[in-house]
């Protein structure tokens, strides 16, 4: 029964198409029931190359996530306060309760985009994890945490999360295969070419503005290849403009950023707002007057947080409810056995979509009813970020 029941299971996983159904097809091969390391709780850390909200996202929805599985009792998590996720690393430390997982209070490593200190930073958590040997698994929140961690020069399971594109930034090496047997990167290989695709069907731009590093890590952010791909099947011209990313002055590169929205509000008739530490809540509104006084409609590749500080549409923040639980899913058949890369990576994003009405008002774009009736969130106003 055990072979006919595993054959079954099998056949769903190599004939169902949709991301849901692989996790499901998953779920009959390895185990999310919550479960003690031998007796012990499982002990987590984390790394990030800086603060982003992104990353304080998904990890709240991980963090739900493994609330609603059972492997954290349930508790209200406080309000989060600007990007960074020191803060609830420390209450997830010091208040959470639970039989089988600890997060690991001087286990929390930010590298504050300097990289002189990520530099000094990264061996100094590698010889952790291979010395002290205290940690059972890693989140590497981001790409350059990812980068720094999807490595042989240890073996301690490694979940990277909040990644642009793990494939083209070279953390794993196929939608399939992370290449090392300790780590796992969620990858969506077409979710910014969805995005390019639906924002140019909404709004029929002829040229769509982007702003970014030019270096081989800001392209991979920009998700340039996928915008290129689209951009040459629908005949419309990108218009880039080259900012500055990841300073440990942060000021620089939001400067950087409100220079080449200006420039791009001149030149281009859209703008694809890209993940960089020149789009974050202190620049946003800024970002936004730009952008709306050459009442340029705007796409945020991030997520509809954005949206709600006025960027015209994005993705849904339900999203990160969605990512969060495949998350907190795989690291449950991590912790049940699994071989991080022996886990489904493909994971897409359900199609929600966030649309702001105060600023398509004042970009003179009337939505029309098809666009708000695919809309999950709608904001009705532009709202200030919370610093």
């Amino acid at each position: 029964m055990q072979i006919f029941k595993k054959i079954l299971c099998l056949i769903l996983f190599f004939s169902l198409l949709s991301s849901v159904s692989v996790m499901a097809a998953d779920k009959c091969l390895f185990s999310v029931k919550p479960g003690t390391n031998n007796g012990k709780k499982w002990r987590i850390g984390y790394f990030e190359g800086g603060e982003y909200v992104n990353y304080q996202l998904n990890f709240l929805g991980i963090v739900r996530g493994l609330m609603d599985m059972g492997w954290l009792e349930k508790a209200n998590i406080p309000d989060q306060s600007g990007e960074q996720t020191t803060q609830l690393w420390q209450w997830l430390a010091n208040s959470t309760q639970s039989r089988y997982i600890e997060f690991v209070k001087d286990a929390h490593y930010t590298g504050n985009w300097d990289t002189p200190l990520i530099e000094k930073m990264v061996p100094q958590i590698i010889s952790r994890l291979n010395n002290k040997k205290d940690i059972d698994l890693i989140i590497a929140a981001g790409t350059k945490a990812g980068l720094k961690l999807a490595t042989n020069a240890h073996k301690v399971p490694t979940l990277v999360i909040s990644t642009t594109d793990p494939l083209a930034a070279g953390i794993i090496i196929s939608v399939e295969d992370s290449g090392y047997d300790h780590v796992h990167a969620r990858v969506d290989p077409y979710r910014h070419e969805r995005q390019i695709t639906l924002f140019h069907d909404i709004i029929g731009f002829n040229k769509l503005g982007i702003a970014y590093q030019d270096t081989e890590q800001g392209r991979s952010y920009a998700a340039l290849d996928s915008v290129k791909k689209v951009a040459d099947e629908r005949g419309f011209k990108i218009v880039p403009c080259f900012t500055t990313d990841e300073n440990a002055d942060v000021k620089k590169d939001e400067e950087s950023t409100k220079k080449c929205f200006a420039t791009l509000g001149k030149s281009a008739d859209a703008i694809y707002v890209t993940t960089q530490n020149g789009v974050n809540a202190d620049s946003i509104p800024q970002l936004v007057n730009i952008a709306n006084k050459y009442r340029i409609p705007t796409f945020t590749q991030s997520h509809s947080e954005q949206v709600k500080y006025g960027f015209l549409m994005s993705i849904s923040r339900a999203n990160f409810q969605y990512v969060g639980r495949f998350y907190a899913n795989t690291m449950a058949k991590i912790f049940n056995g699994a071989k991080p890369r022996d886990i489904e990576q493909l994971f897409e994003d359900p199609p929600k979509i966030a649309i702001n009405l105060k600023t398509a008002e004042l970009i003179g774009y009337d939505p029309p009813v098809d666009v708000l009736s695919a809309a999950d969130e709608i904001f009705e106003d532009i709202k200030i970020p919370k610093k």
